[in-house]
């Protein structure tokens, strides 16, 4: 855990410095997503941003067809960037525990379709309750099983649960098989299984990001979803949205 912002542990002291955090793009993306990338760029519900950087190795990735996409979701709704970019050629993989069929092909959109749930924790088959949802799976183990080493771009929208997604993605290290992570992060509330006072809250989601940072993931781009209320931990505080969308891009993955 990184040190308290304030000897006094206090949650205005936390959320100013987590939200200048988030609000401060580390570098700055040369092409954040590309003239035509995506189609009726106004009516999307969020405006999920890649970048196309050339000191980064996804613009060559797609280039040369060899770009892998995930995009984790529940009840995934808006896949304009998913559909652009399988479009270009990258092999896209939606994990969405919604859909009918364990496993399906859009060959029209050419896109795969998977009902699993990526979870922090692999179910317990011992545990009737864990059991029933033998669905829901790490993602180190969804690699595992379909042999994937590498994931350029990961996207993720998960309601709440993407703070311990990403705190098993760093401990496992699987982040450093990423090489663009693009997250919509929730602050209305402190996530599942996510404890403490709502200062420490605070404390673990800057700590998690400053780890990110240490694995040389840099923020390019911050969005504040204004349509959504104005929710911090149940509170008014600094006026921050409840909802903001993120892209880092891992710095060790530049062009070949």
């Amino acid at each position: 855990m990184q040190p308290w912002a304030s000897p006094s542990h206090s949650l205005k002291d936390e959320a100013l410095r987590f939200l200048n955090y988030i609000s401060s793009p580390q570098i700055s993306c040369g092409t954040p997503l590309g003239d035509g990338w995506v189609e009726n760029r106004e009516v999307t519900e969020r405006p999920w941003q890649i970048c196309l950087d050339e000191r980064y190795s996804l613009s060559h990735r797609i280039k040369n067809k060899q770009c892998r996409v995930y995009s984790l979701g529940l009840e995934i709704v808006d896949k304009h960037l998913e559909m652009s970019l399988a479009k270009r050629g990258c092999e896209v993989h939606c994990f969405d525990p919604s859909i009918k069929q364990a496993h399906f092909h859009d060959s029209e959109l050419r896109m795969w379709y998977h009902r699993i749930s990526v979870d922090w924790r692999d179910p317990n088959p011992a545990i009737l309750g864990q059991r029933l949802h033998s669905n829901t799976k790490k993602l180190a183990t969804i690699l595992n099983e379909f042999g994937h080493r590498k994931i350029d771009v990961l996207k993720a929208d998960m309601e709440s649960a993407e703070w311990k997604i990403l705190e098993n993605l760093i401990l496992e290290r699987v982040i450093d098989e990423v090489g663009q992570l693009v997250f919509e992060v929730h602050l209305h509330w402190p996530g599942f299984e996510v404890s403490g006072d709502d200062s420490t809250v605070v404390r673990y989601w800057y700590s998690l990001l400053k780890e990110l940072e240490q694995s040389h993931f840099r923020l390019f781009y911050s969005h504040t979803d204004r349509s959504r209320p104005r929710l911090f931990l149940h509170r008014n505080l600094f006026n921050a949205s409840s909802t903001y969308t993120l892209g880092w891009v891992n710095t060790r993955w530049t062009r070949p």
